[in-house]
């Protein structure tokens, strides 16, 4: 355990500052996200030095399409999670209690060293409710000239985000609607405080969107025409945007996204974004990155597997168009 950051004493209870929800957590008890407990009158880290999945995976499972394409990089995660997603993808460690092993911050840019990554992504729970181990950790692998990545669902609230952002070089944010309600019936979030995490970390660092497409929950056109809009126009038109099939997990039993679903959310994607991505389906439609400008193809791709195939540097090679990749 260690003290955690942003949290503040009320009435003999501890109300946690982290993230949107403000849990106000009495004395031996936990907030929403099971992790941030109240201990002696403390908030107190019950997942820091805690790790539960360690793994080198091609960046482009986190997805991560347009950021050091066809590499691997350290991913780790814990136990815990801030929201409660009835068709939580990776149950098992955010609204489970996993094994976990202890680990130190140090031992992180040493695992990036000993696998040969380029860096280290905290992904697989929620990695913001990991708050006080990511920030320690990311920073030692900064000093080191490694890069991290956060696969994370947005909802932090600003001052612990701007705090952590100078050691974040990428992020893959999911906006899993653009409507209250459909956060009310599964997420248990809300949707504004994750639209201003993805504004604010877009100035910073990398972003790519994900977008979980469920059938009957937030698979309408007009549904795909407003998340559309709305990246690009706050985050632009050059955001890589993942459009990722559903299957049943967890609480819910919505059957799975059909190919044609995600093809026709694609058009309209694709009418408003340079970079729109089909993933979690079986179809090679959708994963090739193709110059915004002659469309000619840069980084091929099969599965996570990528080859670059049209670049010279980060340009076209063959109309000299930026990339919009980072290598």
């Amino acid at each position: 355990m260690k003290e955690a950051l942003f949290w503040r004493e009320r009435e003999g209870k501890v109300r946690c500052e982290l993230c949107p929800h403000y849990c106000v957590v009495p004395e031996g008890k936990t907030g929403r996200c099971r992790v941030r407990a109240n201990v002696g009158g403390r908030l107190m880290s019950l997942n820091y030095g805690k790790v539960a999945s360690v793994a080198l995976d091609p960046v482009e499972k986190k997805p991560l399409y347009h950021f050091h394409p066809g590499k691997a990089i350290l991913s780790i995660g814990t136990n815990g999670c801030n929201f409660n997603c009835r068709f939580c993808q990776n149950w098992e460690l955010a609204q489970a209690e996993a094994a976990v092993d202890d680990i130190q911050a140090a031992d992180v840019p040493a695992l990036v060293k000993r696998g040969k990554s380029f860096g280290v992504a905290y992904t697989y729970n929620e990695p913001f409710v990991w708050y006080e181990f990511v920030l320690d950790s990311a920073r030692l692998c900064h000093a080191l000239g490694f890069k991290t990545v956060l696969v994370t669902n947005g909802f932090v609230n600003p001052e612990p985000l701007e705090e952590l952002l100078p050691y974040v070089d990428a992020l893959n944010i999911d906006v899993k609607g653009m409507e209250q309600d459909f956060h009310d019936q599964l997420t248990g979030g809300r949707v504004e405080p994750v639209l201003e995490t993805c504004r604010r970390a877009q100035k910073k660092a990398h972003v790519e969107i994900t977008n979980l497409v469920i059938p009957g929950y937030n698979d309408r056109e007009e549904q795909f025409e407003k998340l559309a809009k709305w990246i690009a126009h706050d985050l632009g038109v050059y955001t890589p945007t993942h459009l990722s099939a559903y299957f049943p997990r967890f609480k819910l039993e919505a059957p799975a996204t059909p190919l044609a679903t995600l093809q026709a959310a694609k058009k309209i994607f694709d009418r408003h974004l340079k970079f729109v991505y089909i993933g979690n389906a079986p179809t090679t439609e959708g994963s090739d990155t193709r110059c915004s400008e002659c469309g000619k193809i840069l980084v091929e791709r099969v599965g996570y597997h990528s080859r670059l195939v049209g670049l010279e540097g980060t340009r076209c090679a063959a109309c000299k168009a930026d990339s919009h990749i980072i290598l």
